[in-house]
């Protein structure tokens, strides 16, 4: 198996499963029905032991929770990382206002996280059937994202960030609101797997892990509750709040992404 049978998976799936559109038993308006979440895929494919993972260890990014990619497969040799950028619809909706997320990004938020859960499983699936070994962290039984307290100040914690996998194999750097941008912006949804298929890596086209964020401080103003600032970046404390109201007035839905929209790294690298 190759990159490209890979992507042609992916792409095909993309188009052609039910769960990429909202159907009529889920859609929160009747005019929701049959809305695309999702265009086309994005990959990037990094070595399973690149030291960066090792740095993700350090307190001051993920810390000692995070689990590297060998430590999930003992033989791994390739991360896949891959960015599903939500549709113009979706990105649209959401910069109506920026006061509550619309129901089409709730909708790319809660039903679009299902969706791409089900093509990871799809494509771990596909890869067992060449005869190759694959582990999908999120979806393992040593995979936690939670928030910890530490002397007072609320932080966040997992064993496996789909964000900073992203970065070490190469589909893009943070913004000022953390959110990663990639050559199709940062509006969307990230997953990868683990795998012994041994496949050409990516060239990491970047050094420094904010290279492509201009801080023109566009997210700053679009944030309903000042969680980030041009000074000290994303409170994310102050966000999860925010995501907890959103919780209880939306139940089972939740999200917002007023900073990832109608901003110049939404759809692009700026």
């Amino acid at each position: 198996m190759e990159k490209k049978n890979i992507v042609s998976l992916a792409n095909q799936y993309i188009k052609e499963s039910p769960g990429n559109f909202i159907g009529d038993e889920v859609a929160m308006k009747p005019e929701y029905t049959g809305m695309q979440i999702f265009d086309l895929p994005i990959f990037a494919f990094g070595k399973a032991d690149d030291e960066l993972y090792n740095e993700f260890k350090s307190s001051e990014i993920i810390g000692n929770d995070f689990i590297p990619p060998t430590e999930w497969l003992t033989d791994a040799k390739t991360v896949i990382s891959v960015f599903l950028p939500y549709t113009a619809k979706v990105r649209s909706s959401n910069a109506e206002n920026y006061e509550w997320p619309s129901n089409e990004w709730l909708h790319g938020r809660y039903e679009g996280q299902m969706f791409l859960q089900s093509m990871i499983s799809y494509l771990a699936e596909r890869i067992r059937e060449a005869g190759y070994k694959v582990v999908v962290p999120a979806e393992d039984d040593k995979y936690f994202n939670k928030s910890i307290e530490i002397v007072g100040v609320k932080k966040f914690t997992t064993s496996w960030s789909e964000r900073h996998v992203a970065f070490a194999c190469g589909l893009g750097t943070f913004g000022l609101s953390k959110g990663l941008i990639t050559e199709k912006g940062m509006c969307g949804r990230f997953g990868s797997l683990v795998t012994d298929l041994d496949l050409q890596k990516d060239t990491r086209r970047y050094k420094d892990p904010y290279e492509y964020c201009t801080v023109c401080g566009i997210c700053v103003s679009h944030c309903p509750v000042n969680a980030i600032s041009l000074k000290d970046g994303k409170n994310s404390a102050l966000c999860s709040e925010f995501i907890n109201k959103v919780s209880e007035k939306n139940s089972p839905r939740y999200g917002c992404g007023k900073c990832q929209v109608n901003v110049p790294c939404g759809n692009k690298i700026p």
